[in-house]
């Protein structure tokens, strides 16, 4: 019988252990839903306001397409002369002579060309984007037509309209051209494939893929006729060293280097896809890519939702340390 007092007691100390030291530390969920439910009409409104403010703004961004395009880097062997550089590598870079270093690193230096400013700030010079790149605001589905900003260009007086900073000029700057161009450029290459992703994101799906098809003939002209102008300084610092040689062994490389240099000259002015084959050629989207209009609606609620209840909450908490 003692025994069973003694547990009783013990469990008694054990029980009023567990409890809180301090009960106001204890979350009490009937008065936190009581609170909401004070000020749910607050929530509701701002919630309502936010929804609408997020469709207004989605409604608010034009449809934006994506064209692109998947390429495969061409063989070196067509266009380096693979077998060349193994076989007389040592003597043609004793010689000052360059016979490329590999399929890799020319892809990479393709890229890097590709995503150069020099490089897509003369493409969008070359090819007279700049209107449509800043001026552009919304394209018409219907006639295909890209419909330009009235308050940035002006296509009766031919003539740059747009307000900008003082000593700023109202026509683009290459560096603006630049900044704004390569954020609508995205090239991704897989290491294991060796495949390149060339895309490009605009207002109007048809020029996406016009502007996709250009900088692929654009950039394989580049690499083309950098090559040749190298052949070119090869070939004329081959003939200088043929002429003041005298031993026969050295003569025979400088030959057969010339003539693999001209073999690669030609090859330079007959092969169009010279530093990239199309693989998956770019089409005129049908859908767009981006705005995501429901979740940037759904986000913009639950952003509203959150903060109202951020609001009531607070508001409570200042009302209960005054008290």
């Amino acid at each position: 019988m003692q025994n069973k007092q003694q547990n009783r007691v013990t469990t008694s100390e054990s029980f009023q252990m567990q409890k809180p030291a301090n009960p106001s530390d204890v979350i009490d969920l009937g008065e936190l839903f009581s609170v909401v439910w004070k000020g749910k009409w607050l929530i509701i409104l701002i919630t309502v306001i936010f929804a609408a403010g997020a469709v207004v703004f989605a409604l608010s961004k034009p449809n934006i397409y994506k064209s692109l395009v998947l390429l495969a880097p061409v063989s070196e062997d067509s266009n380096k002369m693979g077998a060349l550089a193994s076989q007389f590598g040592g003597l043609a870079s004793l010689a000052g002579v360059n016979l490329g270093s590999g399929a890799a690193s020319s892809t990479d230096l393709a890229i890097a060309v590709l995503k150069s400013r020099k490089f897509l700030t003369a493409f969008v010079n070359r090819h007279d984007l700049k209107i449509p790149l800043f001026a552009g605001d919304k394209w018409n589905a219907s006639t295909g037509d890209l419909l330009l900003d009235k308050e940035i260009y002006d296509t009766q007086s031919k003539a740059w309209i747009r307000e900008v900073k003082a000593g700023k000029s109202a026509e683009p700057s290459d560096w603006e051209v630049y900044e704004l161009f390569s954020e609508l450029v995205v090239i991704s290459s897989n290491k294991e494939t060796g495949m390149v992703t060339l895309s490009i994101e605009f207002i109007s799906p048809i020029l996406a893929k016009q502007w996709v098809e250009l900088l692929i003939l654009d950039l394989n002209k580049e690499m083309r006729e950098k090559d040749s102008a190298e052949v070119d300084r090869n070939i004329k610092y081959l003939k200088s060293n043929l002429e003041v040689t005298n031993l026969a062994d050295m003569r025979t490389v400088f030959y057969k280097l010339i003539e693999e240099q001209l073999k690669t000259k030609m090859l330079s002015q007959v092969q169009i896809e010279y530093a990239f084959k199309t693989i998956d050629p770019a089409v005129v989207a049908e859908e767009k890519s981006k705005p995501k209009r429901a979740l940037i609606v759904v986000m913009g609620t639950l952003l509203g939702g959150m903060l109202s209840l951020a609001m009531v909450l607070i508001a409570n908490a200042i009302r209960s340390s005054k008290k």
